[in-house]
């Protein structure tokens, strides 16, 4: 694909959302919210900003997040990575517990720590930034009745505890749901960079600025500084931003969009995906010039193939609700997946995120075990081909709506089969399922996209691939995904 502007094409595509960046010599790194999945935390590496490789994911130990302990749309919330004093450091929240959650590695691709807990700041978005002579200030979106707001308090992350009782800094312009801050010391300012409107198609991004990391802060006069809203813009709901500084001297930001499709209101399927500006400073303020940047879509296309005895090593393989060593065991034969639930009543499957508007994957599995290929939502929001009892069943879930079709399978070996291709009424796309065997290809379903929408689930996610098995453990000799955009 030719380049495009860079507010049209995200660096990190498919349900990559409240990006946090920072720079160690010539390489940035990047980490991301990742909810209920487990590994959780992705991190990602890049030399120039534009292009970007999975590191690995920070939480990958159950000491450091439950596998199966959280339900959709809950779980682990907008990390901030940081460096200081040649630490790695990362803060998040995990929205089923008290406190805050920080982390430490010396190395970004691990291990990281066991979780430094930091109570007495509840909250979200938590923030970690030091002054000159080293004091730490954790900042984080806090509620009081009726408003959310931004508080701080100095904190000493050895001794594991707040140094002061929390203080409110901003409660940002008076929109709703001030989120989501940054704070940082450039030149004789402290500049305290927030979200607000909702992560919607409200979502903005604000700043204020203060002579002390404490304030007291003064907004920017024409706050927002950066938003979507009401603009005919493919890419919506922008916001969440965070700033770094290249070797050069000069700024970006990477922030969250989506990218709804279809006629009104439009619907988006891959959830808040990673985008990136740049920022230029006027009057020792922020600019956002969004499109300085050329960027292409890269190809998302992979194979894994199993039947040589190899556990899928790539870190983009993620599970919904247990360990990953719980979820599938390698044999010669093929990925043997196990069968059941985890306890937040997510299937037992090996999944990823899905990365591109239009694909196609397919599943390489045996006819007499039970096999499924789902594309996921969450567990009242799915489409998926499975095998049953000599048939291939292909099954879409919307709440307590169902629609089912269903082929005998011919031979002993089949494909199962999931797409997304243009959509034939008014949605983002529509899913087709089908199956390949010995007599040819068969479609079973195609079945209108909006229903595996955000919009229409809910939340804040997006399309997640699964494999898994429905009845008894199921072998997969390979798996395929190809982009097709």
């Amino acid at each position: 694909m030719s380049a495009q502007p860079g507010s049209r094409v995200p660096i990190v595509s498919g349900w990559h959302p409240d990006p946090t960046i920072c720079r160690v010599g010539s390489r940035y790194y990047l980490a991301h919210s990742s909810f209920e999945l487990f590994p959780g935390v992705p991190l990602w590496v890049s030399e120039d900003l534009v292009h970007w490789e999975q590191l690995g994911n920070a939480l990958t130990r159950p000491a450091q997040f439950t596998p199966g302990s959280s339900a959709p749309n809950r779980g682990v919330y907008a990390p901030t990575l940081r460096h200081h004093d040649g630490r790695f450091w990362l803060i998040t929240t995990n929205v089923d517990g008290p406190g805050q959650l920080a982390y430490h590695a010396t190395d970004p691709a691990g291990p990281w720590s066991d979780p430094i807990r930091l109570y007495g700041l509840e909250g979200i978005d938590p923030d970690l930034a030091w002054d000159e002579d080293g004091t730490c200030y954790l900042t984080a979106c806090t509620s009081a009745p009726g408003r959310y707001e931004i508080s701080q308090a100095r904190v000493d992350l050895h001794a594991e505890q707040l140094l002061e009782e929390p203080r409110v800094i901003w409660r940002g312009t008076g929109l709703q749901w001030p989120e989501g801050p940054h704070l940082y010391r450039i030149g004789s300012w402290w500049y305290l960079l927030i979200a607000e409107g909702g992560t919607e198609r409200g979502h903005v991004i604000s700043v204020a600025r203060a002579a002390r990391p404490d304030g007291p802060f003064t907004g920017h006069p024409q706050n927002p500084i950066f938003s979507h809203r009401s603009t005919d813009h493919p890419v919506h709901s922008v916001g969440h931003g965070d700033l770094v500084q290249t070797p050069a001297g000069d700024w970006a930001m990477v922030y969250l969009g989506s990218r709804p499709r279809g006629y009104l209101p439009g619907h988006h399927v891959l959830g808040r995906e990673t985008f990136l500006a740049g920022i230029d400073w006027v009057d020792d303020w922020p600019v956002v010039v969004q499109d300085r940047f050329q960027l292409s879509a890269p190809d998302h296309s992979f194979t894994a193939r199993f039947s040589e005895g190899k556990w899928p090593s790539h870190p983009r393989w993620v599970s919904p609700g247990l360990a990953l060593a719980d979820v599938a065991r390698a044999e010669e034969a093929g990925l043997v997946l196990a069968s059941g639930e985890a306890e937040n009543g997510a299937p037992s499957g090996l999944g990823f995120r899905v990365r591109d508007l239009r694909w196609t994957a397919e599943a390489d599995v045996l006819a007499s075990e039970s096999a499924a290929l789902r594309v996921r939502m969450d567990e009242r929001h799915w489409a998926e081909v499975r095998v049953a009892e000599g048939r291939v069943e292909a099954r879409l879930q919307v709440g307590p709506a169902e629609k089912t079709a269903s082929e005998a399978i011919q031979g002993e070996r089949l494909t199962l089969i999931l797409r997304a291709v243009d959509s034939l009424t008014d949605g983002p796309d529509d899913l087709v399922l089908a199956l390949r065997d010995e007599a040819g290809e068969r479609e079973l379903l195609q079945v209108d996209g909006r229903y595996l929408s955000t919009e229409t689930a809910g939340g804040f996610g997006g399309r997640l691939l699964l494999v898994h098995a429905t009845a008894g453990p199921s072998h997969l000799m390979e798996l395929r995904y190809q982009s097709q955009e």
